[in-house]
């Protein structure tokens, strides 16, 4: 390709995007040029509204283009329940599967003393603050089966226990369609303790 400063910049943002290296940016901002009408003009300018638009809602830390998001401001969701999560893309996930109706608390990331982010960079006094606040019944803690989202998850039930409130977190085991062969063991075991009866 020719020398040309501006396509090349594009490309490299592009490849910095997860699941996207150059090769794949390359081809996207080949097809994007090939349609600058339809897709070029359209992103640029949703891209520079959602830039200046964009903000952490002040209740859960969902994001949103209002101070408080929708989910947040509905009324028919449930009141009584949170649901704790990593981080946005959790919360959508979670929404994906419109399995739970409440309310969300989205930490910003997991405990981790080697990157020095303890209770106050994750908002956990916050999320105590909530559920005095709000007069909660449950927190479900929907946090990743990692050591420091498990490290998280404990230290959010203890900082919880003398609230009063219920802590629950998300089964773990084997999932729908899932083959015992295929699965590691960490998986089998905590599958095994989490049996119910049929």
């Amino acid at each position: 390709m020719a020398d040309d400063t501006g396509i090349e910049a594009l490309i490299e943002l592009m490849a910095r995007l997860p699941g996207l290296g150059p090769r794949s940016a390359r081809r996207a901002v080949l097809v994007l040029l090939a349609k600058r009408g339809q897709l070029m003009a359209p992103l640029a300018q949703a891209l520079a509204e959602v830039a200046l638009a964009a903000r952490d809602c002040q209740v859960c830390g969902n994001i949103s283009t209002a101070d408080i998001c929708p989910i947040c401001s509905n009324p028919a969701r449930a009141i009584g329940e949170i649901c704790v999560v990593e981080d946005v893309a959790d919360l959508w996930a979670m929404e994906r599967g419109q399995a739970f109706r409440g309310r969300y608390h989205v930490l910003g990331g997991t405990l981790s003393a080697l990157d020095a982010i303890g209770p106050d960079e994750l908002g956990i006094p916050r999320l105590v603050a909530r559920v005095a606040d709000e007069g909660l019944s449950e927190v479900i803690l929907a946090l990743n089966a990692t050591v420091d989202g498990q490290t998280t998850a404990h230290y959010i039930a203890d900082a919880l226990e003398r609230t009063g409130v219920q802590v629950t977190t998300l089964a773990q085991g084997v999932p729908i369609g899932g083959e015992l062969d295929y699965l590691d063991d960490g998986t089998i075991g905590a599958a095994l303790r989490a049996r119910r009866r049929l």
